[in-house]
């Protein structure tokens, strides 16, 4: 008991001890820092006014479009995968293994840029629909596959395999069983993992800039790039944090509640 005590004690001096040299830095950094300049170069309300509405109109439009599009091919390759990993069909396991282990251990920018360059070079026939935006969603989406291939497997796998045994005992079929039973109940379970792979998603679109976009098509980074690079002014990076946070915090927040909400279900 007196160990655990000393214990407590020494983890609650360190805390203390973090927090106070936290709050000297923060005072120094208050004090010393050049905060005309600051205000100047990243707090500039009339450089925010001009990037209005485009903005809003095209870099937050296509960053929620690119999302959407590649939340929805990821989600349809995913599902396929996980189905793939539990199959009784070892070849197909093994393709479902490889290509999850394969998108989730590259960087996702390497995706992207194999298939934007690497594909028109390796078969100069093969254009993938869309351009270089094209195949930057489809680069997303299949690494998005990748990791939520094991959120819906690992969702699939937490339904009682009584739940499986019951609805073949009926003359059901694996097929039917999985689509009207099993994977009902665990969409349930995976939906704060996949909300989660969602707000990951929306900041995973500022690697499209990387393969090129026209002013039709910039996302938010590209957007305050291409301002930045105009005005010698950082503001468009401030207000694009703002803009991501407005979208992402809510999201976040949805989370949380969902897990509350699923938590007390159980």
């Amino acid at each position: 008991m007196a160990l655990n005590e000393r214990r407590v004690g020494s983890l609650t001096r360190g805390t203390v001890i973090a927090w106070v040299v936290t709050i000297v830095i923060v005072a120094l950094v208050v004090a010393f820092a050049d905060w005309e300049r600051i205000g100047s170069n990243f707090f500039n309300v009339d450089e925010a006014r001009r990037m209005l509405p485009q903005l809003l109109t095209v870099a937050a439009k296509n960053t929620l479009v690119y999302t959407v599009a590649s939340f929805c091919f990821g989600f349809v390759i995913a599902l396929c995968m996980a189905l793939m990993r539990l199959s009784n069909f070892p070849p197909a396991r093994a393709f479902a293994l490889a290509y999850v282990e394969l998108f989730r251990g590259l960087p996702a920018l390497v995706t992207l840029i194999l298939l934007a360059f690497g594909i028109p070079i390796a078969f100069p026939g093969v254009r993938i629909p869309g351009g270089q935006v094209g195949a930057a969603i489809t680069g997303l989406s299949i690494v998005a596959g990748a990791y939520m291939a094991e959120t819906i497997r690992g969702g699939i796998e937490a339904v009682p395999r009584g739940q499986m045994e019951a609805a073949r005992s009926l003359g059901m079929s694996r097929g039917q069983t999985m689509a009207s039973i099993i994977i009902p109940q665990a969409f349930r379970i995976m939906i704060p993992p996949l909300t989660n792979e969602f707000v990951l998603l929306i900041k995973d679109t500022s690697l499209i800039y990387v393969v090129g976009s026209t002013p039709a098509t910039r996302e938010l980074v590209k957007f305050a790039r291409d301002f930045m690079s105009d005005r010698r002014n950082a503001t468009p990076l401030t207000v694009i944090a703002i803009v991501y946070l407005l979208i992402t915090l809510p999201l976040t927040y949805l989370v949380r509640r969902l897990e509350e909400r699923l938590g007390k279900g159980r």
